[in-house]
């Protein structure tokens, strides 16, 4: 066989070792709190880069996310508060697993780039920023919206539930309030300061004052009998180098147990 025609054998088999490897790559399927997804999909595209496995991600609130979890027997990882996994944890819905802490954040409120910020750092100040506002948007509390819910009883303890309504808009969770915020559809966002960095650092105003300071730390659960492919990514996850992008956008790192 002449030189040529080793070179037109070789390439077919080449291709399809490359297409059978691929192939054998498993799908790993993840629910995910939205304040983990700008470092999430970059650690998630590196890891398919790396060995082949699919990841399929589906985002969504907290307590959205830890209910279509525990109802979708597919999925290998879930990602939502350290809150509701030590709650599903005690109450046996989340049994025989391990969980990792991610880091934590706080919520906070957004302003469109280029806008001038409001002054959030004391209850009265907050209060005239929220009264001045024309329109506002924070993540819907009937979705299991982390800090939505928070919000409403901040309202409520501030005595301005029906003006601040009013002119409210619920989003379906905090990317979407912040793309209601960046487009300058509303004059306020409010959800995570996590949220609010992966989407434009430049949107931050700043957290709740003190007496209304919300932390929310995010966690990793999956079983423990899960396959070796998302046990896998569970550990790029909480490497070090995991833990240095979930911290460069916006993540603190996780307090000790």
């Amino acid at each position: 066989m002449d030189i040529p025609a080793m070179r037109l054998c070789v390439l077919p088999l080449a291709l399809a070792l490359s297409v059978t490897s691929a192939a054998s790559g498993e799908e790993l399927k993840v629910h995910a709190a939205a304040g983990v997804k700008a470092p999430f999909l970059k650690l998630a595209a590196e890891y398919e880069a790396r060995t082949g496995h699919r990841i399929t991600v589906l985002f969504d609130t907290a307590g959205a996310t830890n209910k279509e979890f525990l109802a979708d027997p597919q999925a290998v990882l879930l990602i939502t508060t350290q809150a509701l996994i030590s709650e599903g944890e005690q109450g046996g819905r989340l049994a025989d697993g391990i969980s990792y802490r991610l880091g934590h954040t706080v919520a906070g409120f957004a302003a469109p780039p280029g806008s001038t910020k409001p002054d959030v750092s004391t209850a009265a100040s907050l209060k005239a920023a929220l009264l001045s506002a024309r329109r506002i948007a924070f993540s819907d509390p009937a979705r299991g919206a982390t800090v939505g819910t928070h919000f409403l009883k901040v309202i409520e303890s501030l005595g301005i539930t029906n003006e601040v309504l009013k002119k409210a808009t619920l989003a379906p969770d905090g990317v979407a309030t912040m793309r209601l915020v960046l487009e300058g559809q509303v004059d306020l966002g409010v959800t995570q300061t996590s949220e609010i960095v992966q989407a434009n650092r430049a949107a931050l105003v700043g957290p709740f004052p003190p007496e209304f300071d919300l932390a929310t730390t995010y966690s990793l659960w999956h079983r423990a009998s899960t396959s070796a492919a998302a046990k896998g990514f569970a550990e790029l996850l909480t490497s070090p180098k995991g833990r240095a992008m979930l911290e460069e956008e916006g993540l603190r790192p996780p307090a000790a147990r």
